[in-house]
Parts: structure tokens; sequence; C-alpha cells
């Protein structure tokens, strides 16, 4: 099977180990894995920024980096999430202005093919057990876009439910969000970083040494906070767990 994957900007510009570790994780399931070099950012901010027309040419241009793909796997959902939904509404919004379909069936033909990481595995590969060993207590955060706009469940519950070594514990107010949003930590930049700090206060109160996620900017936001509190719980992105090995941790 040959995917194509979309880093995101997040991911290329500031974890790039996480780009990394999906690339080892789908080739040890016997994937193989392009990298379309002509993929760039999804258009989220713009979109979410009100900038809906300035977000066209980006669904254009990734609409035809990831043309003739089957299956376009992401780490992360808020990018699945703005390529499934808010791609094909830009399109549509252009079509019902009288400038055209192009837009529109781009969009149509990308979505659909768009999987975040942990749904592409489950739902694609079928399974659930990865070969994973990763041996420290480990608690889970659902971000808003995986849980609500993409409705993973508890699918990456049940990848690292079979990771070896891994003990997961359960996380208070789980479904909250964290306070970033994006753009919204900028906005409201006060609600956010109480949103953040009640996020932080349930994570250290489960004693694990991680908290793992979909998505990097939830974690990157949630680490600060955990930095500034002098917190020993380290983010990290569920691939990473996923594509550790007994070897990676000797």
């Amino acid at each position: 099977m040959r995917v194509a994957l979309f880093v995101t900007c997040v991911n290329d510009t500031l974890f790039p180990r996480t780009g990394r570790a999906v690339v080892r994780l789908l080739e040890r399931l016997g994937v193989e894995v392009d990298f379309p070099p002509g993929q760039t950012c999804c258009g989220q901010p713009q979109y979410n920024s009100g900038y809906r027309h300035q977000a066209e040419p980006l669904v254009r241009r990734h609409a035809a980096a990831f043309d003739g793909y089957d299956h376009v796997v992401t780490p992360s959902a808020s990018c699945a999430a703005m390529v499934r939904d808010g791609h094909p509404r830009i399109g549509a919004r252009a079509a019902a202005e009288g400038r055209g379909r192009e837009l529109a069936e781009a969009a149509a033909a990308s979505a659909p093919r768009t999987y975040e990481l942990t749904e592409f595995l489950v739902d694609v590969l079928g399974v659930t057990d990865v070969g994973a060993y990763y041996p420290y207590t480990v608690t889970y955060h659902p971000t808003c876009h995986g849980l609500r706009m993409l409705g993973l469940g508890d699918r990456p519950r049940r990848l690292l439910e079979h990771v070896a070594g891994l003990e997961l514990r359960e996380l208070e107010g789980a479904e909250e969000c964290c306070g970033f949003g994006g753009t919204f930590a900028l906005k409201n930049a006060a609600v956010s970083a109480a949103m953040g700090a009640d996020k932080a206060r349930h994570i250290s109160a489960t004693g694990a040494r991680a908290v793992c996620a979909v998505d990097n900017s939830c974690l990157m936001h949630i680490g600060g906070v955990l930095a500034r509190l002098d917190s020993p719980v380290r983010p990290v992105h569920i691939a990473e767990i996923l594509a550790s090995t007994e070897e990676d941790v000797r």
C-alpha cells in the first residue's frame, strides 16, 4: 500500500520528529510512504480568522499536491478536520458565489481520502497492535477536533492499550478543551491560559510520566503550561509512542 504523508505546518516547522515517527511506524507495518513536496498549509489559520478567500489558493494547492493517492495520512486531527470539513465548505461557497465548480470538485475529491493517523491505522489497516513498546505511565488528552469533528472515539485509546509496557492513566475532565484553539489562544489569552491551567492540573494529578494526544498544537500549549509549573510530565505525540520499540528505549 502506498500513501502520502501530510505532515502539516506545525509538525514540519516545530515537531519534525513526529513526521519521522509516522514514516517509521507506517513502514514497519508494510506501508510505502511518499512525501509530496508541493504540500503546504491547509489554510486553517486563514479560514478560522475569517479570511476565506485567502484560504482558497491553499485548498487548491493541497488538492493538487495530494492528487492521485488513495490515502493521505496526517498526524493532526486538526488539519485532517480542516481538509475534510473546511475545504468542502470553502469550495461550496466559491461555487455559490458564481466562481465555478473547480474548487468544490477538488475539495470533494481530496477530503474523503484524508485520514488522521489513528483512524487510518484502525479503519484502513485494521490494526490496534502496532508492535510498539513504551515502558512508561501515560495519560491521553482527546483533542477537540479529533473528539468532536472527526469522531475518533476510542481509536487512540485502543492503540495505546496495546502498547507493550505502557500503563494508561485516566484523565479527569479528559473531554474538556485544553484552551489552545489556534487563533483562540491569541485572541482570548486569559481564558486560554485558565483552561490550560485546569488541564495541566488534571494531567499532573494522574502521576503519569507523559501526556499524549493526536495534535502537537494542543500538546505545545499543554506543554508550555506544564513547563511553567515545573511539572515533570512530558508531552508526547501519539505517533512517537506508537513508533517506539524496545530498541528505541534501551
